[in-house]
């Protein structure tokens, strides 16, 4: 079958193994010092290995591939020792501990939503709202692992969210279509510590590499419990 899937450039590859380190379906390893996709049926082309890679050696292609064995790699997972965490960590159950809050102002916060539709899938590639905005492109959780999402980073921007772990797109085209139709003045991207949140910053950062525009840009990253990490 012709699917998405991974390719390392062996020439650019520094041998520093973060790819196969971010790589949780065990598909890369090192091999004589430099990363290999040993399997194409452990590849499930979401690219958590891409954002990880320091010397940007590894790209998607569409080429013939078996396809995604989710099965096979948990077979995988159960011989190695010691046994890995299944999954992405954006999977990986956790409970969180809830901060008390302090007592909230008299009557319902606004929404700072600023224009509809807000997925990016949906969003048209042009509009009114896009002129002179700033534009803040968000992860769906977001919004929920953080309190103050839309007073601390909603207000006054037109904001995009989508998750590429749910949608399974490659978000850069439409992005970039977005940057190049309209006077877009800053792009903020927020998203969570966990590695498939790393393709959302990846296509953003793409998509305004791909516009030629000058815009200035922020990558801020949430932990799962709400922290502002950088």
């Amino acid at each position: 079958m012709i699917r998405r899937i991974i390719h390392i450039d062996r020439e650019k590859c520094s041998g520093c193994g973060a790819c196969a380190e971010a790589c949780h379906e065990g598909a890369i390893a090192m091999v004589e010092g430099k990363a290999e996709l040993l399997r194409d049926d452990y590849c499930d082309g979401l690219g958590d290995c891409l954002p990880a890679c320091p010397a940007g050696a590894i790209s998607f292609v569409e080429r013939e591939a078996a396809a995604y064995d989710q099965a096979a790699v948990e077979e995988e997972r159960k011989r190695q020792a010691p046994p890995r965490p299944a999954g992405c960590p954006g999977h990986q159950p956790r409970k969180l501990k809830v901060q008390a809050a302090p007592a909230p102002a008299p009557g319902p916060a606004a929404s700072q939503l600023g224009q509809w539709p807000c997925q990016i899938r949906l969003a048209p590639v042009q509009a009114p709202y896009f002129q002179g905005a700033k534009l803040l492109i968000a992860a769906d959780c977001t919004a929920y692992a953080y309190a103050n999402m839309h007073q601390d980073f909603m207000r006054g921007k037109i904001t995009l969210v989508g998750c590429p772990k749910l949608d399974a797109v490659d978000y850069s085209g439409k992005l970039r279509e977005i940057l190049e139709n309209n006077d877009i003045r800053s792009l903020t991207i927020v998203r969570m510590e966990v590695p498939c949140c790393g393709g959302l910053e990846l296509a953003a950062k793409k998509a305004l590499q791909a516009s030629g525009k000058f815009i200035p840009w922020q990558v801020v990253t949430l932990s799962v419990d709400g922290r502002i990490l950088d």
